[in-house]
Formats: structure tokens, sequence, C-alpha cells
């Protein structure tokens, strides 16, 4: 796969993701300056999930169908749909209805995307490095979505926000799926496959009986739990620590920007490695962070701690989008990319409720030494996938 075509198609997922993240801060402030409370903005944050949980099987079969341009194209009239609606009706009914255009978007995107480049790459290692380049378009896109949007409520209006600043916001939001697409528009489709015949009544969950994807999507659900934890736990940790907002907002800024710097440096790694060594060496130091996280008080060994779990996690989604596409049949790769996306974001819903009891009974610290305990059994699973090299290499 050529370098520019990847660098257009990482483009492409930046400004559709941007859209979205950008969204998910203006809607809130918008509710909350027109008087609504907390749990409003909750349901609407968790509608930018949901779409992708329910969406996400048939959006991949649709891929597999028709391949990267027809998908995107409906993506991309959904985001940007989405992004005028709050614009052109600001009400909580609008925004909900722009967190579920949004949010199943850049669902379809990502699975689109992942499936093209995965098919257009040239051998495992390429596949390996253009999904290590690719995992930097979201976090790329969390940031520029968010700082855009900030940056024109704040300033494209009068002090403070109005309604003409919020406009403008969602109006630049919108230009960004039509930027994707002229990005995208270009690319050439990948061979399509003829599919297999169809067993009467085989659908998504048949690929849960070839024992490697299974083991691959348990790898995978691990380490997002992991992501989660982080994520729930640390903000109750920091605070029985008497941390002050800051000092915990610069750790979990910390995580974030070790897992986007470590996706910077896997195309170098990805050529000297191969993806079982780079999960199993992730999951072995997420092990040793979580048995020794609890047991800090220091911000700065704590932060320590942040910067290492996210070099361990943030390289672990590239090698495990490579070893999906090596062990999924080609006419069901699409479908298979489905699978692991609902399977992530339906764990992401259920987990932090789980954590929060889990608290409850035995203590924050406690979650992340149960966590760990989960890591620890599951190791394993991880050591397993290499036989899935041996037969796919």
């Amino acid at each position: 796969m050529r370098g520019a075509e990847l660098a257009r198609l990482i483009g492409a997922q930046v400004c559709l993701h941007a859209t979205m993240a950008g969204i998910r801060l203006a809607a809130p402030l918008l509710m909350l300056q027109q008087g609504h409370g907390a749990a409003s903005v909750g349901v609407l944050i968790s509608l930018f999930a949901l779409t992708q949980v329910f969406l996400a099987l048939p959006a991949g079969r649709y891929v597999d169908r028709h391949g990267l341009k027809r998908p995107m194209a409906m993506a991309v009239a959904a985001a940007f749909v989405g992004a005028l609606l709050p614009l052109i009706w600001p009400v909580f009914p609008a925004m909900c209805i722009s967190a579920l255009l949004t949010g199943g978007a850049t669902g379809a995107t990502v699975i689109a995307l992942q499936r093209h480049v995965g098919r257009a790459a040239q051998g495992t290692a390429q596949l390996r490095q253009v999904f290590s380049w690719l995992a930097i378009a979201p976090a790329g896109a969390n940031f520029v979505g968010p700082f855009v949007a900030g940056l024109l409520i704040d300033h494209a209006g009068r002090v403070p926000a109005d309604d003409r600043a919020y406009a403008i916001c969602f109006g630049v939001l919108a230009a960004l799926p039509l930027v994707c697409w002229l990005l995208v528009r270009p690319t050439r489709e990948t061979p399509s496959d003829a599919p297999a015949a169809q067993v009467p009544g085989a659908g998504a969950w048949d690929l849960l009986r070839e024992p490697m994807f299974r083991r691959l999507l348990f790898v995978n659900w691990m380490q997002s739990c992991s992501w989660d934890v982080h994520a729930f736990v640390l903000p109750l940790l920091g605070h029985e620590r008497g941390l002050g907002a800051s000092v915990i907002g610069t750790l979990l800024g910390a995580f974030a920007v070790a897992a986007a710097a470590v996706r910077m440096m896997l195309p170098l790694i990805a050529a000297r490695t191969t993806e079982r060594q780079v999960i199993l060496v992730s999951n072995l130091m997420v092990l040793a962070v979580f048995a020794l996280y609890p047991l800090l008080r220091d911000p700065w060994a704590m932060g320590a701690c942040s910067v290492l779990l996210g070099f361990a996690l943030g390289a672990v989604q590239p090698m495990v989008m490579s070893m999906l596409h090596q062990i999924t049949p080609h006419h069901r790769q699409g479908e298979a990319l489905g699978l692991r996306l609902m399977t992530i974001n339906a764990s992401s819903v259920v987990m932090p409720l789980l954590f929060g009891s889990l608290g409850m009974l035995i203590g924050v610290a406690g979650v992340f030494w149960v966590v760990g305990a989960v890591m620890a059994v599951g190791t394993p699973a991880v050591r397993g996938l290499k036989a899935t090299e041996e037969h796919h290499g």
C-alpha cells in the first residue's frame, strides 16, 4: 500500500472522527447552558457509543458486500446531517439524534477503513505497519475535534458563548465529513472476493466457532477492560489519595499522550517483531503496573505508572487488527471487525457499572488487583496466539 494513499485515509478518519469528538464536547456544553442537568448530559454522552453496539455487525456485513466507498458515503452523509441538526434545531432531542448519527458514522468509518487498509497491505510486516499508522487517527481526532470546537465556542461569538458561537461551531464540524469524502473519493477499491456459500442460520456469531478468533477477541477484551478500569478508577484512587483535580487530569493526560506516542513508534517496532510478542509484553507490563499502582501515593510515581500503562495498552490495537485480518476469511473481514467493535463498545458500557459495584465491595485498590488477576489468568491465551501466526504466516 502506498504511503500517500494511507496518509489520505488517515486524514479522512481524523476528519470524520473529529466531527463526533467535537460534538461530544459542544452539545453537552450547550445543554448545560440551556439549563439541563447532569443526568441529561449523561444520557447524551452514552448515545455516542450506543449506535456502535447495535450497528457494528450490520455495518461490517455491508462493508463486506460493498467495499469502501459506498459505506463511507453513507457515514459521511450521517455525520454531516448529525452535525447540522443542532445548528438548525438546538434542542435536546436534536442533540440526541446528532449523537446517534455521528457515533454510528464513526463506527462504520472505522470498520470500512480498517478492512480496506488490511486488504490493501502487502504481507504481514506491512499489515502491522499500516495498522500502526492508522491507529494514530483516533488520537489525532480526539485532539482536533474538541480543540476546534472549544476554540470556536469561546471566540466565534460573544463572551460568554452565545447561540451564534455554537452555530458556527456546528457549521464548521459539519464541513469536516465533506473533507473526509474528498480524501476517500480517489481511493481505488480492493478486489472483491466471491462470498462463500452461506450456511442457513449462520451469522456473525458463527465466527466465534474459530478458536483463534475467540482467543483474539478475548485478548482484545482484556486489554480494553484494562483501559476502561484505568480511566474509571484512577479519579477515584486519586481522590482517595487527596490529589487535586489538575493532578488527576495530568495523570490521565500522561496516559493518553503515551498511548498516542507508542503508536507513532509502532511502524518501526512492527518491522522487527511479531504481533504475539508485542501483545505478550503489553500484558506483562499491565500486570506489573496494576499490581503496583494501588500501593503508590506519590503523584510522580503514579504518573510513571500511567505512562507505562499508556505505552502498553496503546501498542495492542494495531497488533490485534493485523492478526484479525490474518485469521479471518477475506469475505468476512468486515463482519469480524464489526463483531470486535460491538464487543468492545458493549464492554465499555457494562464494565464501569461492574467496576463501581466492585469498588463499593472491595475498595478502589481492589478493582485494579481483580482486573490484574483476570489479565494473569488470560495470559496463556496470548501465548496461544502463536499457533495462529504459524498457521497463517
